[in-house]
């Protein structure tokens, strides 16, 4: 997971799930003070690979900006670009990933302002995926497009990837009360056992 100004988290930021100590520890905890960034590595993680995160996932017509503003240039209070650290100009959210193909790709989220100035106005948010063992662009079509081929590599949809990687995030209860049809289809995903239900 790499990422740049995002809400807690100022200048960029890496950490490396593939190499030591974290590849050859098994189980580890994420901890640290309240602002520290915890909750800002797991939205880099499902910024980059679904344009959301469960601390905005939900709808609401509250619009928030600064006074100088006009109404149609403030953000929803749900919209991802929020995550953008104050003061900064740019920012984003990268994950390298194993897709169930096997094949390595890097998911990639993006917002700036225009011309990168701390008080230019928001632009829309940027998703682009790369294989990683050609170099090449994939789904280079709409955000829309690029964000289902992203869903298709990693194996599952937002809900079922926020409740089996992020439990920790506080989601273990929406898990444990799922209705069985539903945790039956994740932990099938999860571990690859679909083919038995079919």
């Amino acid at each position: 997971i790499r990422g740049r100004n995002l809400a807690s988290l100022e200048g960029d930021f890496e950490v490396r799930f593939d190499a030591p100590p974290l590849r050859d520890v098994g189980i580890f905890a994420i901890s640290g003070p309240t602002g520290a960034g915890k909750s800002t590595l797991l939205d880099a993680l499902c910024l980059a690979l679904y344009d959301r995160t469960p601390r905005l996932d939900g709808n609401s017509a509250v619009r928030v900006g600064r006074e100088d503003e006009a109404e149609k240039d403030r953000l929803g209070d749900q919209d991802t670009r929020a995550l953008l650290r104050r003061g900064a100009g740019e920012g984003r959210a990268e994950v390298d990933f194993v897709g169930r193909d096997g094949r390595r790709y890097r998911a990639t989220w993006a917002v700036r302002r225009a011309r990168g100035a701390v008080g230019g106005r928001l632009q829309g948010v940027e998703i682009t995926l790369t294989d990683l063992e050609t170099g090449a662009p994939l789904a280079a079509g709409t955000k829309t497009e690029t964000l289902a081929e992203i869903a298709r590599k990693v194996g599952l949809p937002f809900d079922q990837f926020r409740r089996s990687v992020l439990l920790a995030q506080g989601d273990f209860a929406a898990f444990l009360q799922a209705n069985a049809g539903e945790r039956a289809d994740l932990l099938e995903r999860m571990t690859g056992t679909e083919l038995y239900a079919r």
